[in-house]
């Protein structure tokens, strides 16, 4: 019983050898990683021009004021609730310095250089971020990052310039928890759709006016938007194909796997022109590569790409062992140590995604939930659902300033529909979380989203971190008297409008979405109208 156990294993957890009729998946898991390593490097790149308006001392969140609050509540314990770097320090320069370092490691592990540890690198950077942004990280796509990127801890080469790795293919279990994540992203999200109760999804009205809606529209997404009714809710099925039943195909031999991969990559690249949701769709379609397998790939791939990465082929039963350097005599001394480090952490991140799973259909199941309680500070063993319930209504909120409380002068935004003539563009992978933020606390209250007050406060005083999350600064030569947030209604315009006057949007002002606030001669600052918008139609 224990040989047979410890086979079962070595087959799980030790490395996946190639056979004539099982393709192994080095390419896949080059590809795959260099994916991987574009997005790591989106998020830092975006917040090296961001982070300190968001959670820098001057910011709209300051890392150092949450961070001491978590130190306050939780004594000893705040190291685990809040796993960041930031612990040692706060300040511009730390904040800055993380995001640096972790662009960097990101490009190291794009050249492929000691990849482990870049992708190490790069997991506590991000970390760090998200467990000390409070509202500026709280997106499904930060967990998914996280998640990919943990697991792919275990399932990247190791050594310095490791090539292809085809001295050390991945183990099976690293591989099948990446794919279990690539299918509970869509699975679960399908699932949330039924379980919501929201009509459209169930009427097949939910995609009649999602381009319109979402945090960050697209000029196709404006042309796709005008389509008929018929095309919309035929999308809507095929949504409901594509998460509910196509993707169980991951679990079916490969012809399988490929025709999926082939099924929904080109309805992901639907998802990415039509709407930019950060790196999100981008991380979900490099997850598919993992589908494949190097038979596909090396059917697929130019012989020149791959002579010039210089693959050999994979090791078969006959071939003799290469002589073995002293890094590979210490991994191979060390390899049960490894094997059970493994075994520990991706069978706790099995546990708890399974765990969460099938909380959504029986919430009273009686399974353990300390584990869960262990990884959630971490964000890599997440449950997923996207667009569970539809907004059918688009609102933006606009900071504006005055001198006199007559006179009102819009702060433009870099990102976000404002400019009626402005054509909405395609931004993603880059993240304007400040950006995203808004739209979120539009469908909302200014009392459950209170960084709208915190940044007309920052506002009041040309607070230059918080200055740089907008395009420009209305107010350069003397901060404003007097700041307010209100908010409009934002509608696609039709054809005929855009073809003769060139508008893209047109707009309904609604009212004052936060109280106004205004700078006194001594430099206090009050409130001065309570009066705003709460309730939407």
């Amino acid at each position: 019983m224990f040989e047979r156990l410890a086979r079962a294993a070595r087959w799980l957890l030790g490395p996946e050898i190639a056979v004539e009729n099982r393709p192994g998946h080095l390419w896949a898991r080059w590809l795959f990683l260099r994916a991987l390593a574009i997005w790591y490097f989106s998020a830092f790149y975006s917040l090296l021009f961001q982070i300190k308006g968001l959670i820098g001392p001057n910011g709209i969140l300051p890392a150092g004021d949450y961070l001491q609050a978590v130190a306050g509540a939780l004594h000893g314990l705040r190291f685990w609730y809040a796993p960041s770097l930031f612990w040692l320090g706060s300040g511009d320069r730390a904040l800055m310095a993380v995001c640096w370092i972790g662009a960097i490691a990101s490009l190291a592990l794009f050249l492929n250089i000691w990849p482990r540890v870049s992708l190490a690198v790069c997991f506590v950077c991000f970390l760090s971020f998200v467990s000390s942004s409070q509202d500026f990280s709280s997106y499904q796509s930060d967990g998914m990052l996280l998640e990919a990127g943990f697991l792919s801890l275990f399932f990247a080469p190791p050594g310095f310039l490791p090539g292809l790795g085809r001295a050390n293919p991945a183990s099976r279990a690293s591989l099948y928890l990446l794919r279990w994540e690539w299918f509970r992203i869509y699975f679960e999200s399908g699932c949330v759709k039924l379980l919501s109760g929201d009509l459209s999804w169930r009427n097949l009205t939910a995609m009649d006016d999602y381009y319109q809606n979402g945090p960050l529209p697209t000029w196709l997404g404006w042309y796709v938007q005008h389509l008929p009714h018929w095309f919309q809710a035929s999308t809507v099925i095929l949504t409901f194909a594509i998460e509910l039943v196509i993707v169980w195909m991951v679990f079916l031999p490969r012809r399988f796997r490929i025709l999926c991969f082939c099924i929904v990559t080109p309805f992901e690249l639907g998802i990415i022109f039509t709407a930019n949701y950060t790196f999100l769709n981008y991380l979900v379609l490099s997850l598919g590569l993992l589908l494949l397998d190097d038979r596909f790939c090396e059917w697929v791939l130019p012989a020149r790409v791959r002579a010039f990465i210089g693959r050999k082929p994979a090791l078969t039963p006959g071939d003799p062992p290469p002589a073995k350097t002293a890094p590979a005599r210490w991994r191979e001394l060390l390899l049960p140590l490894r094997m059970f480090f493994s075994a520990i952490c991706l069978g706790l991140v099995f546990y708890v995604t399974t765990a969460a799973l099938l909380f959504m259909f029986a919430p009273e199941t009686p399974l353990p939930e300390k584990p869960i309680q262990i990884l959630e500070p971490f964000r890599i063993a997440n449950r997923y659902g996207l667009f569970a319930v539809m907004t059918h209504a688009r609102y933006e909120i606009e900071f504006q300033g005055s001198q006199n409380g007559v006179e009102w002068k819009p702060y433009p935004f870099r990102y976000k529909p404002q400019d009626l003539r402005r054509a909405p563009g395609i931004y993603a992978p880059y993240q304007p979380r400040f950006e995203w933020n808004l739209w979120f606390a539009s469908l909302g209250q200014w009392r459950q989203y209170r960084f709208v007050l915190w940044t007309e406060e920052r506002l009041l005083v040309n607070e230059p971190d918080v200055l740089q999350l907008f395009a420009s600064n209305p107010f350069p030569a003397a901060p404003p008297k007097q700041v307010r947030a209100v908010i409009y209604r934002y509608y696609f315009t039709d054809m005929k409008t855009k073809r003769e006057q060139g508008l893209w949007w047109r707009r309904d002002l609604l009212g004052n979405y936060a109280p106004v606030l205004e700078r006194e001669a001594d430099g206090k600052i009050v409130l001065l109208d309570f009066n705003t918008v709460d309730q939407f139609e």
